[in-house]
């Protein structure tokens, strides 16, 4: 594993997404520097920002010591963890198969098994009216992906066979599960992961990672951090 001498900068809020990035940041070992994006009060959209995430999402990253020895920014989580594993051999396998399997794990987290529990969390908590449509369609999504996660877990104790960015990629997202309207009795592969999971010192540290109490968001009360996240237009 290549020497990090200068810290990665971390652009960060505590969401599902940033703690991706903060566990494997701790289970790398490497220095990293935090640099909070207060997405409530719309730090994201501030240019110095805009200009290595140009999405306006967290969580982000610079490193000093990019490709060549010249810095480069990184957005969007599953490339943040594969640009962090391919640079420090880790948590990324390199038989073509295995990485495939990878690949195909992180990618449904990132089109399903977060956009779908987003818009659970969306509609069961944050939506001023509650459509029982639309809560259905997603718990019921949700519960769907929670199955498909199960089954893949059956008999393995980790996504991919052996632990990687699929599970880093995942973990975060589980834990919302009683705010999903799930039950993990009804998955206990699931169960079984999230423990074994919550058990690496690192993954502990990772999800630690918070911002000074003046910086936290209780967003189901926040009126004006809804504003500022939900209904957005191009500008």
């Amino acid at each position: 594993m290549p020497e990090q001498t200068a810290p990665i900068e971390l652009y960060y809020f505590p969401t599902p997404n940033g703690h991706k990035v903060s566990i494997m940041l701790e289970e790398l070992g490497v220095p990293y520097t935090v640099h909070a994006i207060h997405i409530g009060k719309g730090d994201q959209f501030k240019p110095e920002f805009l200009a290595i995430s140009p999405n306006n999402k967290i969580p982000a990253i610079v490193d000093p010591e990019g490709p060549g020895g010249a810095p480069i920014s990184v957005f969007e989580s599953a490339a943040i963890l594969k640009y962090l594993a391919e640079k420090f051999d880790r948590f990324y396998p390199r038989d073509p198969r295995t990485r495939v399997e990878v690949d195909e794990w992180l990618f449904w987290q990132m089109g399903g098994f977060g956009p779908m529990l987003g818009q659970n969390h969306h509609f069961k908590q944050y939506a001023p009216e509650k459509i029982q449509y639309a809560i259905d369609r997603y718990v019921n999504e949700t519960h769907r992906l929670y199955g498909v996660l199960n089954k893949q877990l059956e008999g393995q104790d980790y996504i991919a066979g052996e632990y990687s960015i699929a599970d880093i990629a995942s973990l975060s997202w589980s834990l919302g599960w009683e705010k999903q309207g799930m039950d993990l009795k009804e998955f206990p592969n699931v169960a079984a992961w999230q423990d074994r999971l919550k058990a690496r010192p690192a993954v502990e540290r990772g999800l630690a990672v918070k911002l000074p109490e003046d910086q936290q968001m209780n967003l189901a009360d926040d009126k004006e951090a809804q504003k500022v996240l939900f209904n957005q237009r191009a500008k």
